[in-house]
């Protein structure tokens, strides 16, 4: 069966999570080569002392440092990418190290993470294990279950990467992307944003199913088909859906404002996590629902 964004590479997908002050200048994105192999070769290490199993498999990584939104799209495109990377990489299968750093300041494909993103406390340098399919689930059984709890990296290895990347970094552990779901889930939460991630979530883990944000005050949305539908309303169709009894008029157009302001926020949200948006304008009558069918 081909690999696609519904289907990706079956792998362990996971990150060195770099928590760093969040009042300092970004440092350097990514590592040369050199510099790349020595951090890869720490990670390996790491990850061996957590299960013995990782020994089987082949590490693969980028030594670059990267938003969370970046690492949680659709289909995975980062761990994707390396995925395929270590599939083409020479050598015999089993326990390989590979490491990906800048060469004359560029990395291979679509790995170079996006500098407008680089200024969150959350930085992560993704990697995969991939090899024979028993010893896979054994790893993701033991990571999915232990690692969140007692996954920090050695000393020597935040060490390394604060020095190499020119942060300074308060914690280093590691995480599975479904561990770092749960954190951006908490961190939405906190910002107000919860409603917003069932539908994210539906495109990352779910994505051939289908999911609503339908709760009123917050814009109406349809994941669908791999997109995010999004219902826009003229001013009198919007206060008849989410008017209710109010008849102040300064009010409703301070909460028309608030409607349209938060569509905005939804709207940057999913694209940086790279869901597709489009805009359905609805009808001045009728179910809202509908037009977004």
């Amino acid at each position: 069966m081909t690999q696609s964004g519904l289907n990706p590479t079956r792998c362990v997908r996971g990150a060195l999570a770099l928590e760093r002050l969040a009042d300092e200048a970004p440092g350097a994105l990514a590592l040369a080569q050199e510099q790349a192999g020595a951090l890869a070769a720490l990670v390996a290490r790491d990850l061996a002392d957590f299960t013995a199993d990782v020994g089987e498999l082949d590490l693969c990584m980028v030594a670059a440092h990267y938003d969370p939104a970046e690492l949680l799209r659709p289909g995975w495109p980062l761990h994707e990418e390396l995925a395929q990377l270590s599939a083409r990489a020479p050598g015999d299968a089993g326990g390989r190290v590979i490491a990906f750093g800048s060469h004359d300041g560029k990395l291979p494909g679509d790995l170079t993470p996006t500098a407008a993103m680089a200024e969150g406390p959350l930085r992560l340098v993704p990697f995969v294990l991939t090899g024979p399919a028993e010893a896979v689930d054994a790893v993701i059984d033991t990571f999915e279950r232990e690692l969140l709890e007692r996954g920090m990296a050695d000393a020597g290895t935040a060490l390394m990467a604060q020095d190499a990347f020119g942060l300074r970094v308060e914690h280093a552990r590691y995480l599975t992307v479904h561990d770092l779901c749960a954190m951006t889930a908490l961190q939405y939460d906190h910002a107000g944003l919860s409603r917003v991630w069932p539908i994210l979530e539906t495109a990352l883990l779910a994505p051939a199913e289908e999911a609503w944000l339908d709760a009123p005050p917050e814009p109406l949305l349809r994941y669908v088909d791999g997109e995010v539908r999004i219902a826009m309303f003229p001013p009198d169709h919007w206060r008849r859906h989410y008017g209710g009894d109010v008849r102040d008029e300064a009010r409703l157009a301070r909460g028309y404002m608030y409607f349209e302001a938060r569509q905005r926020q939804i709207t940057a949200l999913l694209q940086a996590h790279a869901i597709p948006v489009t805009f359905a304008h609805c009808r001045s009558s009728g179910d809202p629902r509908e037009d977004l069918m």
